[in-house]
């Protein structure tokens, strides 16, 4: 039931923060003083004909020495308002504000103004309720119904105020359903931040430690005022509540803003759109927002993107991502996430980022239990197709692509790389390993180039690898070699009716190491399952595993003398003897993507033991902890590299002959990779679907483009003669 209250109009906008939380001596504007953006001598009191003008130009206040101005005022610009409380009014000059199209003089008209601070030159017209607001310099605000904030406003934090119950406390619900990985937003929190928070639940201590330094970073003593940066342009909107917006940001039709963080400045702005509703979130830099979209309860990492009608509660979206038209409930998604069709549907899941959901995706909705829905772990460069219904709980190794079907059980893709097909007629579930670089080499080599090109933050606070062959993948391919190796020795024993349930892993994993080293013939006939990766009964059949099998292992070789080579490329050609001793070691198994950032697990286990222990006492310190392990990264990659081609080749030390051996194949590989990227783009110059709705080919070029004035079959081949000349250069050197 609505309950009013009725108010003594002398207290109308000097009450803002009640008695009892101010301290011992303050008065009411003491936390809005230090808010403020200009010095108290800024600020002077009116002079009679200035007041005098004022109520002739309609305007009323309750005490109008509350109303305070400065040397360069023009009251004949203040028309048709009332003021009420301390009101400081910044420079009013009879000089015009543009924004695209929309002109506003300077001023202040038609508007009730409650105890705000309003900057220089800026443009007031038709906000119905302006109320305890610090407005910077060069803005407009037109056509506002109600702009104000309460004296306990927490801007999308998580943290409670004085005399506030824990129960008022706004946290996110992610991963899941259940509230079990619940974790609470801030201003300047990122997915790597989440994913420790949400993740490592067993971890009493960080997670104590987290709650206390989130807690601890803000001040919570009440009567903070909303803000508004400079040169920000907000119009024809409804109600905006307990706002933080940053400079620069753009904000038009819109419904409801409620408890936000707007970061936005003149060189990354963020733009609200129309019919747009967001309640109790942080948005980061650059972000646009337009048509309808509701939020609650939400991140918003920067250089990110919600549109058309798109619904985001209790997830966080990384940065430089795209979602339009669809529902995305309780997820963690990484940055460099695409999902921009009507009817998709994502919930309760990880998303390890550069990641494409398509259409009709039903993505986690499927209960399958009378308890709550589980979870589903995506890796890098998961890509759902068309149609799609996935369950619960579920899991999928890093570029996943699923063909459209309808998944009637749980799924653990443990191969990288791979084609997931539901086969009804068969009845069965087939997954070809490597698929992307047997078959799509096109998008899989422009992967890198594409994050890369579309990531335009200024400020880059999460650390992203955007590689796709990278430590991550480099270990979930080296498992996979192990599986198929298992798998085809089992597959071999019962096609000659021998038992091998008894038979050690280490001695299968021999013997299908050796069957795989040999020809493709012995592979005729022979039905390699997979175990474990559907909790159904019926069979997994993995497709195409001796060319799998060989075309992962090239993708390893690739990726070690790639890596090695821009080692010697940043390190001018050093001789081979302390290329050897500066890259050896062991081969550093355990990576952990902390929402884009990989990292050893050692690292991140001692990055929360830091955290837990009170070593690492603010989220600052924690993110420079992050740029401190993102320095060290990219020798750790090499060294990685370097153990990778010794364990791919099964030796313990690289010799000259070797390393000889590995740079002639690098070419070959290098150029089998620009064979296939112009070989599977040309795929769609030959289909006679795709070719025949054009009456020439003449017509077909004007609409697709030449295939070899392709833009990325050009970067391909200009970067791999410049590879190739450095192999070359680099085996003479040996």
């Amino acid at each position: 039931m609505t309950k009013i209250s009725v108010l003594k109009l002398h207290n109308y906008g000097i009450d803002f923060v009640p008695p009892e939380y101010l301290p011992e001596g303050a008065e009411q504007y003491y936390i809005r003083n230090s808010q403020s953006l200009w010095p108290e001598d800024k600020w002077r009191r009116l002079h009679s004909d200035e007041i005098e003008s004022l109520v002739k130009n309609q305007n009323t206040a309750d005490n109008w020495d509350n109303l305070l101005v400065t040397d360069i005022f023009d009251p004949s610009l203040i028309r048709n308002n009332r003021f009420f409380g301390l009101v400081r009014i910044g420079s009013v000059r009879d000089i015009v504000l543009r924004h695209h199209d929309l002109k506003l003089s300077v001023g202040i008209t038609n508007s009730l103004v409650v105890s705000c601070d309003i900057g220089d030159d800026v443009a007031i017209h038709n906000v119905q309720y302006l109320s305890h607001y610090i407005i910077g310099n060069h803005c407009i605000l037109f056509n506002i119904m109600e702009m104000n904030t309460t004296d306990h406003a927490k801007f999308g934090n998580g943290i409670v105020k004085d005399g506030e119950p824990e129960e008022v406390r706004v946290w996110m619900d992610i991963m899941n359903e259940t509230g079990s990985r619940q974790i609470l937003p801030f201003d300047g929190m990122i997915p790597a931040d989440a994913w420790i928070w949400a993740k490592y639940r067993d971890d009493t201590s960080l997670q104590r430690r987290l709650k206390e330094i989130t807690q601890g970073m803000f001040d919570t003593r009440r009567g903070y005022y909303g803000t508004v940066g400079n040169e920000c342009v907000i119009k024809n909107s409804h109600t905006l509540k307990d706002l933080k917006i940053g400079s620069g940001c753009y904000i038009k039709g819109a419904n409801k803003l409620k408890n936000l963080t707007i970061n936005s400045s003149v060189e990354e702005p963020t733009q609200i759109g129309e019919g747009v509703e967001l309640v109790n979130g942080i948005i980061g830099f650059g972000c646009r927002i337009f048509y309808g979209c509701k939020a609650v309860r939400f991140i918003l990492g920067d250089n990110s993107n919600l549109k058309y009608g798109a619904r985001l509660l209790n997830s966080f979206l990384g940065d430089n991502s795209t979602i339009s038209c669809c529902e995305v409930l309780n997820n963690l998604i990484f940055p460099a996430h695409e999902q921009h069709h009507n009817n998709s549907f994502l919930v309760a899941a990880v998303v390890m980022g550069q990641s494409n959901i398509a259409a009709g995706a039903t993505i986690g909705s499927n209960h399958n239990s009378r308890a709550n829905d589980s979870e589903i772990l995506a890796g890098r460069g998961f890509w759902p197709g068309l149609c799609i219904s996935l369950k619960h709980s579920s899991r999928f190794a890093s570029f996943t692509l699923i063909s459209k079907a309808d998944y009637p059980a749980e799924l653990d893709i443990r191969l990288p790389f791979s084609l997931v097909s539901n086969n009804v007629a068969l009845d069965r579930l087939e997954v070809m390993p490597a698929f992307w670089w047997m078959h799509n080499m096109y998008a899989l080599a422009r992967n890198s180039r594409k994050f890369l090109s579309r990531d335009m933050r200024l400020r880059k606070t999460q650390n992203i690898e955007f590689e796709a062959l990278a430590p991550d993948t480099v270990e979930e391919i080296f498992s996979a070699l192990t599986l198929l190796e298992l798998w085809t020795a089992r597959a071999d024993l019962r096609k000659q009716g021998l038992p091998y349930k008894d038979i050690p892993d280490k001695e299968l994993a021999e013997r299908g190491h050796d069957l795989l080293r040999g020809g493709e013939e012995v592979f005729d006939g022979l039905e390699i399952l997979g175990e474990e990766m559907e909790n159904s009964r019926r069979k997994v059949i993995i497709l195409k595993v001796y060319k799998a099998y060989q075309a992962y292992r090239d993708m390893l070789h690739h990726y070690a003398v790639k890596n090695i080579t821009n080692f010697l490329k940043y390190n001018s050609l050093i001789p081979f003897s302390e290329l050897c001793g500066t890259l050896s070691g062991e081969r550093v198994v355990s990576w952990v993507n902390v929402g884009g950032q990989l990292m050893p697990e050692i690292s991140l286990d001692r990055l929360r033991a830091d955290i837990g222990s009170g070593r690492l006492g603010s989220w600052e310190a924690i993110h420079t902890r992050y740029d401190q392990l993102w320095d060290e990264y990219r020798l750790l990659k090499q060294k990685h590299a370097f153990a990778t081609l010794c364990s791919l080749y099964d030796i313990r030390e690289l010799t000259p002959e070797i390393w000889q051996d590995a740079l002639s194949k690098a070419v070959g590989i290098q150029q089998y990779i620009c064979e296939q990227v112009y070989l599977s783009r040309k795929k769609d110059y030959e289909n006679h679907f795709r070719t025949m709705i054009y009456r020439n080919e003449g017509e077909m070029k004007s609409v697709m483009g030449d295939i070899d004035e392709n833009d990325f079959v050009r970067f391909v081949r200009k970067e791999t003669r410049e590879y190739t000349d450095i192999l070359k250069k680099l085996s003479l050197l040996s």
